[in-house]
């Protein structure tokens, strides 16, 4: 699977998981390059709190598109540290 926006790959490996229609992405797998730290938070109630990334791509920005669980509660421990994204960022096979 990749992640794509803006024409770059922001991550790209075949051992993504699916969860609720999100394909999260192994850290390792990810271009850091594109990717800025966020403040934005959320919570699920049933992962956990989620933290944000905005990406960077040819001097285009995309506030919040990718997030992850730094730590999750125990029902989503597989996704943990992975990132999952949206906000127009294409996830083909």
């Amino acid at each position: 699977m990749k992640a794509i926006w803006n024409d770059a790959v922001l991550a790209e490996s075949d051992e993504t998981i699916l969860i609720e229609g999100n394909h999260y992405f192994p850290s390792q797998s990810i271009n850091k390059a594109y990717f800025k730290s966020s403040e934005t938070h959320t919570n699920c109630p049933w992962k956990g709190e989620a933290s944000y990334y905005t990406l960077m791509v040819n001097g285009k920005e995309n506030i919040d598109a990718a997030w992850y669980y730094p730590e999750t509660k125990e029902l989503a421990k597989p996704i943990e540290g992975r990132v999952a994204f949206w906000r127009g960022v294409e996830i083909v096979a």
